[in-house]
């Protein structure tokens, strides 16, 4: 996966702040609306982008057309970043949620950067180990978890990018979701997403109003996402 969540060690998010700032100096500001592709899988990775503003994510799809949201990027997250290493297609297609800001960075201006600072080798090797970590509890996540924790884990993933989410007992996600949406991020059937919600919203555990989900019990979804 190219992006992760904005709690993702990634390699511009680890440099130090003198570094990012030279690297970003001459970025390339892009705008994005809402529904619209950053890229696309397969696409050619000649550059990065680090999100200012909105809402991202990262998706993949099967041979049958089923779709999976490896993450959702908010402000401060960087995607696509893989590319400025070996400079392959794109492994996920990246679109907004919301209207997005961002700057890109192309590859030949990392790799000039990486000429005058060798040190970020040292960066890159973290970056890579952490993608490990990731990959290993995704197959973990997969094979064991229930289909309710991965559920949960994936609306409290989802509320972290919205206000009020620190420390919250309750969280509203201010943007339209479908069980289609909420299906492709836990990586499980829309019908069980449809059982489990219908269970939830029946002992107010999460509910929907307007288009829009609260968790009202945040803690609960804790305890069943396992954390």
């Amino acid at each position: 996966m190219e992006s992760g969540t904005a709690e993702t060690p990634t390699i511009l998010r680890r440099l130090p702040q003198s570094l990012a700032a030279q690297l970003f100096a001459g970025a390339t500001p892009r705008h994005l609306k809402a529904g619209e592709a950053l890229f696309m899988v397969g696409d050619s990775g000649y550059g990065c982008y680090r999100l200012e503003q909105g809402l991202l994510k990262v998706v993949i799809t099967s041979a049958r057309g089923d779709n999976r949201i490896l993450a959702v990027l908010g402000p401060g997250s960087i995607a696509g970043e893989l590319a400025l290493i070996d400079g392959r297609p794109r492994s996920a297609s990246v679109v907004a949620i919301r209207d997005c800001e961002l700057r890109f960075v192309r590859r030949n201006a990392f790799e000039e950067c990486m000429a005058q600072h060798p040190e970020i080798y040292r960066y890159l090797v973290n970056v890579l180990a952490a993608r490990l970590r990731e990959t290993n509890e995704a197959l973990a996540a997969a094979n064991f978890l229930t289909v309710e924790a991965r559920l949960a884990r994936a609306l409290l993933d989802l509320a972290q990018h919205f206000r009020g989410h620190a420390e919250a007992e309750q969280i509203v996600i201010s943007h339209k979701m479908t069980q289609n949406d909420l299906a492709a991020m836990a990586g499980v059937a829309r019908e069980n997403v449809s059982r489990v919600l219908t269970d939830w919203k029946e002992r107010r555990i999460v509910v929907r109003s307007s288009g829009y989900y609260c968790l009202c019990d945040v803690a609960a979804l804790k305890r069943k996402g396992g954390e």
